[in-house]
């Protein structure tokens, strides 16, 4: 278990100290998943930027990813559970409106450079954790429209399914925990408080530890 994100950031980082010498970008989702990009991208001397993803959720059970929506509009959508729940054509565009709406203002207030580049370069993807896996497959697939030289993505705690459902987008996926009874991302932290929007404008924003 890990006290906070924080320490999740620096075990992760311990793993992904050959990329050090590379060069290396790291895209963190927010909101979670900034704290840990800071770790890794202190330790790696890299800079750390935002990559804006929303769950889709379906309607009445919002933590229930029917699909995810990213910066530049790519948008991967589960037609299994749409169907299995449900869901109109309607519904779905009227949440993915309404997310979409969500990501514009949060590209305003955490991006300080739109358009990262990132072609040429190894992109280090990391989140917090791993559950449904509708948000990390949105930001790779935008990650790879961009052209990197290779995209790893990197997470503290993931279901062991997860290396296969990703192994077609990414050219390596560090996991610094695989429970064998995976429930929730939550379980694997002492200290899983929602981020904020200021702690995330904060760690976008301090400098690179060299």
């Amino acid at each position: 278990m890990f006290s906070d994100r924080q320490d999740a950031g620096r075990a992760l980082a311990s793993i992904l100290v050959p990329y050090r010498m590379q060069n290396v970008v790291v895209l963190a989702l927010p909101r979670g998943g900034i704290p840990v990009g800071r770790e890794i991208a202190s330790a790696l001397n890299a800079p750390l930027k935002a990559l804006v993803v929303r769950k889709l959720g379906v309607p009445g059970h919002e933590e229930y990813a029917m699909g995810a929506i990213a910066t530049g509009g790519e948008i991967v959508v589960d037609e299994d559970i749409v169907r299995v729940m449900g869901v109109s054509s309607e519904q779905l565009h009227d949440v993915a409106a309404r997310e979409g709406r969500e990501l514009a203002r949060r590209e305003q207030m955490y991006m300080t450079e739109r358009g990262t580049e990132i072609a040429g370069k190894t992109v280090i993807l990391v989140d917090d954790g791993i559950a449904t896996g509708a948000t990390m497959r949105v930001a790779l697939l935008t990650i790879r429209r961009a052209s990197p030289t290779r995209v790893v993505a990197a997470v503290p705690v993931a279901p062991r399914s997860a290396f296969r459902r990703f192994a077609s987008l990414v050219d390596d996926f560090v996991v610094a925990s695989c429970p064998s009874r995976f429930q929730a991302v939550g379980d694997a932290y002492q200290d899983f408080h929602q981020v904020s929007d200021n702690e995330v404008r904060a760690l976008l924003s301090a400098p690179v530890n060299k």
